[in-house]
């Protein structure tokens, strides 16, 4: 009938708009859930704000937190927000298409491309594949690392098995989905000078970051690189000069800070500028207290954040394949050339449209929100741009000031990880409901530029 409203998945016509939906709905369940009495250690009630902030960072695997999770959350609460950011790291559409299969072995149009969206591959033909090894091989990492770390929990720190194995589990998958929930009120500081631990932590954020497709192309030619695709190459040169830069950054700068890395050993410090080096990338785990690095550690942790991890992964930021083209495009136009190349490879202009539009959104987002953070808050402007970009980033990182913003500043850092989780142009495609098609061109006309 003309002017009925559409059924409640019609509505849905675009796969980005379904994306969006699915992590609004994870998060809003998720926050209900935590509200329950049963939720807390003290078996009350927690504040919907607070409630809703947690569920958020855990659905979008970010890990900023309120409240300390190991002594206000009860076991009910811990593993709900575990598996939380396993279905956020995964990502709601790939659990539901992977549920779908399931359910009836076949897999429609509109899921399918719901599917590519959420897992970010170029092919549909792949999707009910791709989402089977996706989830298998997640199962995997998670649980090698939560051997490895449970047999760490035993026999160096003397735990029971049962708890041991409670610890391996939970921090294997908050590793691994880039979450950053820690069931410490320390996060990883006691840690800093055991390799097994951080080293484990470290290789299960660093695979679970790189994106899946990236991994799987690894894992299928990892000792013929000009078999690469531009995805593999530009992820993995950027992702290891990231990993060095930061080492290299951190060590220079908290060398001699008695309160980070001073009291080290020399192999101490390079396993912590290691560590803090890759946490940054999404990961949001510390062996150093953060609050207590000098500014110049901050900033460098700044760009690492914004920057983030591999593209179809777990980790958040613009990603390190949009600033890899990004810098690929600039090169291209300070030599004059026309079309941006990268290896034997041309890269589109639609493409090219999409690095700059993210990153342009994610520069406007990091900096609007920092002024209005800065207007709801007494913090420093270090303080509150760490705090925004590492929300944006889903990093999960904090200077110690995220219980302190107010409900007002709370709210804003949801929002930031929501948007953050699911891309900005994932949500300006779903906000763009009535596309137009031009049919026409305009003549052209020569800007001064600079």
């Amino acid at each position: 009938m003309m002017g009925a409203t559409p059924p409640f998945p019609a509505r849905f016509r675009h796969p980005a708009q379904l994306v969006v939906a699915a992590f609004g709905l994870a998060v809003t369940v998720g926050a209900a859930l935590l509200s329950l009495p049963i939720a807390t250690e003290e078996g009350e009630a927690t504040d919907t704000v607070v409630a809703l902030f947690t569920a958020a960072s855990a659905v979008c695997v970010t890990g900023l937190a309120v409240v300390d999770t190991a002594s206000h959350w009860s076991a009910f609460g811990e593993v709900l927000i575990a598996g939380l950011s396993q279905a956020g790291g995964l990502g709601i559409m790939t659990l539901a298409t992977l549920f779908t299969l399931l359910l009836s072995g076949r897999l429609g149009l509109r899921a399918r491309i719901a599917a590519q969206t959420e897992t970010k591959t170029l092919s549909m033909s792949d999707v009910r594949k791709l989402v089977r090894k996706i989830f298998l091989f997640s199962l995997a990492c998670e649980a090698v690392a939560a051997v490895l770390l449970t047999g760490r929990f035993v026999i160096g720190y003397g735990e029971s098995l049962g708890r041991a194995a409670y610890l391996g589990a939970f921090h294997a998958i908050s590793a691994f989905n880039s979450s950053g929930f820690v069931l410490w009120p320390d996060n990883f500081t006691r840690f800093v000078a055991d390799p097994w631990i951080c080293l484990t932590i470290a290789t299960a954020a660093i695979v679970g970051g790189l994106g899946f497709p990236v991994v799987f192309e690894l894992a299928r030619s990892w000792r013929h690189p000009s078999r690469w695709t531009v995805l593999t190459r530009i992820t993995v040169a950027v992702t290891v000069t990231l990993l060095l830069f930061g080492t290299l950054v951190f060590l220079a700068t908290e060398w001699r800070n008695p309160r980070t890395f001073g009291p080290l050993d020399d192999g101490g410090k390079l396993l912590a500028a290691f560590f803090t080096s890759v946490m940054p990338r999404s990961a949001g785990f510390n062996v150093v207290d953060i609050g207590q690095m000098y500014p110049s550690s901050w900033l460098a942790t700044d760009l690492l954040m914004f920057i983030g991890g591999g593209s179809a992964g777990t980790a958040g930021g613009i990603k390190v394949t949009t600033i890899g083209m990004l810098a690929f495009i600039v090169w291209t136009e300070l030599r004059g050339e026309n079309k941006v190349n990268i290896g034997h490879r041309r890269l589109p202009e639609t493409t090219q449209r999409q690095v700059v539009t993210i990153t342009v959104m994610g520069v406007a987002l990091v900096t609007m929100s920092t002024y209005a953070l800065l207007a709801l808050t007494p913090h420093r402007l270090d303080q509150v741009l760490f705090e925004v970009i590492s929300a944006f980033g889903t990093a999960g990182l904090s200077t110690g000031i995220t219980p302190d913003v107010g409900t007002a500043g709370h709210l804003l850092l949801t929002v930031l990880m929501f948007i953050g989780r699911i891309g900005p142009l994932t949500l300006g495609s779903a906000l763009a409901l009535n596309r137009r098609a031009r049919h026409y061109e305009l003549p052209e006309e020569r800007v001064i530029v600079g």
